[in-house]
């Protein structure tokens, strides 16, 4: 198990931003085009529930601002085709297989913090560490940590360095959502 925060890797949000926009140029996509090819990639669900699209100005600042939410990641990387742990920089812990499930048009990826929550959690009371020294270990306050249990966001960042710290890959937390399966993380 990682002993310091230095010994875990990180998610390298530039190199991800990096390579949505050139995969974004290549194709000759403004990013309007972006929020709206993005989006439909589950356009059967997006009919069932009448969601609200992405929008192409809010994906554009995602640069600006150097960070997203896990949730906001997925949309991205799923169009990518790329799994989070392709942005890892530093000591990255080899994890398997780490492809990302293919949720089809009918739902989106979701992440599910409650169960990440769990197994950190579960881990967290294996090597007797209290919510302090887990948070030291991996760089972030207790709350950030206990509050995941009942998050709906976070971002992605810390949810990569808990996978990292776990030796899992991300895709055990990351699950298709539609209005039928696994409603309840949408």
């Amino acid at each position: 198990m990682a002993e310091t925060t230095g010994a875990l890797a990180t998610f390298d949000f530039a190199a991800f931003f990096a390579a949505v926009d050139d995969a974004r140029r290549t194709q000759g996509l403004h990013w309007y085009g972006l929020a709206d090819e993005v989006w439909n990639l589950s356009a059967q669900l997006n009919l069932e529930r009448e969601d609200h699209p992405l929008c192409g100005g809010a994906v554009s600042r995602l640069g600006a601002r150097g960070e997203t939410s896990c949730q906001y990641a997925l949309y991205l990387l799923r169009w990518l085709e790329r799994a989070p742990e392709a942005f890892l920089v530093g000591p990255v812990v080899e994890v398997g297989d780490t492809r990302l499930p293919d949720p089809g048009p009918g739902s989106r990826l979701r992440w599910d913090l409650a169960q990440l929550h769990a197994a950190l959690d579960e881990e967290r009371q294996r090597h007797r560490l209290t919510w302090v020294a887990l948070a030291e270990q991996i760089g972030c306050t207790p709350s950030r940590l206990t509050n995941l249990r009942t998050a709906r966001m976070a971002d992605m960042a810390l949810t990569m360095r808990v996978t990292q710290w776990l030796r899992r890959p991300a895709a055990e937390f990351v699950h298709p959502a539609s209005s039928r399966q696994r409603a309840d993380l949408l």
